[in-house]
């Protein structure tokens, strides 16, 4: 089974009142969200229990970057969550994304996404940990890496989708951060994308955050975001 529903609701909250907020405001508007660090380590992994248990689906974005046996541990913990998705880092290499797989074959509800390069980074933020190439080439090295390994996806802003979708072919998911309507601040993104440019270039699904969790009615926000992506 794929996850579903092509636009995910960042809980990027330190509390689990706050968090569930949101979600009781949005109610049946967005059945899937994602949970990263900050929320996890606030809220503890009951909040994802929870959520699962309401019948949401959870992007559990841990960003896994550790050796092989503990990548897969943390993996294991996540599909025991009930989580859809979670992330491991591919610029650690084949060994922990393979490792990843494997520990997600135990719940066929997972799926194990590689994030490439995160959206806050540019070239020059490549160069000064000795990257030379740009920000797409890099992208699309670290895509290929994953493919071979065996993940489900991977995690890349709105400017890569494109030749992502070009490299993978039709069936991976592309899971893009980064997103903002039209004339919107892009915040703290680099290389970010409108929903309908991201959705037309190939993304499976779109991650919002700011922009509807802070509004001051997160429906008629998330709503916008549907229309614009022309879902």
């Amino acid at each position: 089974m794929e996850p579903t529903g092509p636009i995910i609701v960042a809980l990027d909250f330190d509390s689990r009142r706050a968090a569930e907020a949101v979600v009781d405001r949005l109610g049946d508007e967005c059945r899937f969200y994602k949970v990263g660090l900050e929320l996890l380590t606030a809220a503890g992994p009951d909040l994802v229990r929870h959520l699962v248990a309401q019948g949401h689906e959870v992007f559990l974005d841990l960003k896994l970057f550790e050796i092989p046996n503990s990548v897969a541990g943390a993996v294991r913990a996540a599909g025991a969550l009930g989580a859809s998705m979670v992330t491991v880092h591919s610029m650690g290499g084949t060994g922990i994304m393979a490792a990843a797989v494997a520990a997600a074959r135990e719940f066929p509800r997972l799926r194990v996404l590689a994030l490439t390069v995160v959206t806050s980074m540019t070239g020059t933020d490549l160069a000064d940990i000795g990257i030379g190439n740009s920000a797409e080439e890099q992208v699309l090295r670290l895509a290929g890496l994953s493919e071979k390994a065996g993940c489900h996806g991977v995690i890349a802003s709105p400017q890569e989708t494109a030749p992502l979708r070009g490299l993978l072919g039709p069936d991976p998911l592309i899971v893009t951060p980064g997103v903002t309507l039209p004339g919107e601040s892009r915040a703290e993104h680099a290389r970010p994308g409108t929903p309908r440019t991201a959705i037309d270039a190939g993304a499976s699904h779109i991650v919002v955050g700011r922009s509807v969790t802070r509004a001051e009615d997160p429906v008629t926000a998330l709503r916008r975001f549907r229309s614009d992506a022309g879902l």
